[in-house]
């Protein structure tokens, strides 16, 4: 008698115990040998039968496996436990998910259908169909794993992307859709349209039906290029990209989408930055000019045209040594040698060469130019024309002469200004009182000088300065031809009116209330030798004693002042009458530009 002879025997006779007339014996046959695994359980879980499909799933000898407790083979005990429970109940098992040890050890993955065989209401015994779905199951695991591996790759990237169902909900989303979102999504039941609203660049917001993503779900097709700004649920708004993609079964068929968001942002501000900056460079004054490392020139602006001569399409792709003299060639090697090192060139000064073959004072800085990998790729110029700044330090240079030249001249007169005024001098108080006034007339004079820049003064306006702090002088008559004094003349001159005017308020027609004062001047001579002529004449005033000979005012107008313009001085008076006139060459009184006209 075989294995399965012996175990037929002994599940019939288990069968029979159990109230086996429930199995038709005219069925035995297909339940011995049918392809399903079947068996029999008693109400107390007690394996009373089991087909040869059933034995040969697990992989036990029948002997090893009927009379055994059902819940020996189950390795997870609270499932048998819920099946055999819903049983005893009356509920029916369909396609329960469970495992099963077999013989060997193993485990199988299995679908229990079972049903209760109840008599007087009490549970006589329980059949149950076990189907094997272990392949099915690792199938299963596998495509559980490369789900999981797919959306570890997905969460791992820094873009957003996130998938829908053929209807929009959402059914996965990557940590950086969330992010760029603001706000966590509900995988199943959230749509794609909920999470951003949609604007075009110009602000108008789109219809839903336009968004990229619905594109691609209704018309079953990628969308590119459709560049949009969204707006986030906090009311922020960020430029983006999106790229949707269909998703389709073996048939093609449409089963969902994803989307991918790149997010630019950081895009649009480097381009905003490239725009400003590129627009610096182009308004700048200064050239701007960057090269490689082989001294090629690769960009050149407006400021650089206008400094060297060349256009950007005669400069860009030649040599920057075509800027740099003969006697300057060596600076390029050096400073190549320094960008090279990453060292960025402070400002120095140098000389360059126009297209013209003229050359330019430039004051040049260098920095290095690197790649987006950082590595050092060229350089940038700004060169900066100084000749303005060379043509001002130079007259800076001149002036700072002059000054110092008048200077000297006005310590000179000042202190023969203290030396007469001391030795005739009655008081200290009289001294201070003649030097303050005195120094006062040159300070009058001096701002005459500044206010033209120092290139002169009329006679007119030097004679008006001087009089202005004493009485009557709207009783001056002054005529002559317009010119201008030279800033010596002014000086000069300008101390003569003022002891002239400082005498007429002590002793002539300043001191009292009659009398005229008339101030003429002339040229004569020819064009070679031309003479100035001026006279100062006090007429009608208070009888005039005397003119002392040896006071301060009478060495200036008869020595002082007319030596400094290379003329004579000569001071008479009559009884009511003083008149003081000097002749002097021209050139000696008349600033040089008018002198020159």
């Amino acid at each position: 008698m075989n294995e399965q002879t012996q175990a037929n025997v002994v599940a019939s006779k288990n069968l029979e115990a159990s109230g086996g007339d429930s199995l038709n014996f005219d069925y035995q046959d297909f339940f011995e040998n049918g392809a399903v695994a079947l068996h029999l359980v008693s109400a107390d879980g007690i394996i009373l039968h089991a087909n040869k499909a059933e034995l040969d799933l697990l992989g036990y000898p029948a002997e090893d496996y009927i009379g055994r407790h059902i819940a020996d083979f189950y390795p997870d005990r609270h499932i048998i436990g819920d099946i055999l429970e819903r049983l005893t109940r009356g509920e029916r098992i369909a396609r329960y998910p469970a495992r099963l040890r077999a013989c060997d050890g193993s485990i199988k993955h299995v679908e229990i259908t079972s049903s209760g065989h109840f008599r007087d209401g009490n549970l006589v015994n329980t059949r149950c169909f076990t189907v094997d779905v272990t392949d099915l199951e690792n199938t299963r695991s596998e495509l559980r794993q490369q789900d999981s591996t797919y959306h570890q790759i997905l969460d791992g990237l820094p873009v957003a992307i996130y998938t829908t169902d053929q209807h929009g909900t959402i059914t996965y989303y990557n940590r950086a859709a969330a992010d760029l979102a603001g706000r966590e999504s509900v995988i199943g039941n959230d749509r794609w349209c909920e999470t951003f609203k949609l604007f075009t660049a110009d602000g108008k917001e789109l219809p839903h039906d336009e968004y990229p993503m619905a594109i691609t779900l209704k018309e079953n097709r990628p969308v590119r290029n459709q560049q949009a700004v969204a707006q986030r649920p906090d009311g922020s708004f960020f430029p983006v990209l999106p790229h949707p993609t269909p998703l389709r079964d073996d048939q093609g068929n449409l089963i969902g989408a994803v989307n991918m968001l790149l997010d630019l942002t950081d895009r649009q501000r480097a381009e905003e930055a490239r725009q400003h900056l590129s627009a610096i460079v182009e308004s700048s004054f200064d050239a701007i000019v960057s090269k490689d490392l082989n001294t090629i020139i690769k960009s050149w602006n407006q400021g650089a045209e206008r400094l060297f001569g060349y256009t950007a399409d005669e400069a860009i792709g030649q040599s920057v040594t075509m800027l740099i003299p003969d006697d300057h060639q060596d600076e390029e090697p050096r400073i190549l040698e320094r960008i090279r090192g990453g060292e960025r060139v402070e400002p120095f000064e140098t000389t360059r060469q126009r297209k013209d073959g003229s050359r330019v004072p430039v004051s040049l800085t260098i920095s290095p130019v690197r790649n987006a990998s950082g590595q050092i790729v060229g350089a940038s110029k700004i060169a900066r024309d100084i000749t303005s700044a060379k043509e001002n330090e130079y007259r800076i240079r001149m002036l700072m002469r002059e000054v110092n030249h008048r200077v000297k001249n006005q310590y000179s007169v000042i202190l023969s200004m203290i030396r007469e005024t001391n030795n005739r001098a009655e008081t200290p108080k009289q001294f201070e009182s003649q030097v303050r006034e005195r120094i006062m007339a040159l300070s009058r004079s001096h701002d005459l000088l500044v206010s033209a820049d120092w290139k002169g003064a009329t006679v007119s306006e030097l004679l008006a300065a001087q009089i202005e702090p004493f009485p009557r002088g709207d009783i001056i008559d002054m005529s002559g031809p317009s010119m201008v004094l030279s800033p010596n003349a002014v000086q000069y001159l300008g101390i003569a009116f003022h002891e002239l005017a400082t005498n007429s308020a002590k002793y002539g027609v300043l001191s009292g209330d009659k009398g005229r004062i008339t101030v003429v001047w002339t040229i004569t001579g020819s064009d070679v030798s031309k003479l100035f002529h001026l006279t100062w004449t006090e007429t009608d005033g208070p009888e005039v004693q005397t003119i002392g000979q040896g006071g301060f005012g009478t060495v200036v107008l008869k020595r002082v002042a007319p030596a400094a313009v290379g003329g004579q001085g000569i001071l008479e008076h009559g009884p009511q009458r003083v008149k003081w006139s000097l002749e002097a060459p021209l050139a000696g009184v008349q600033a040089p530009a008018a002198n020159g006209a």
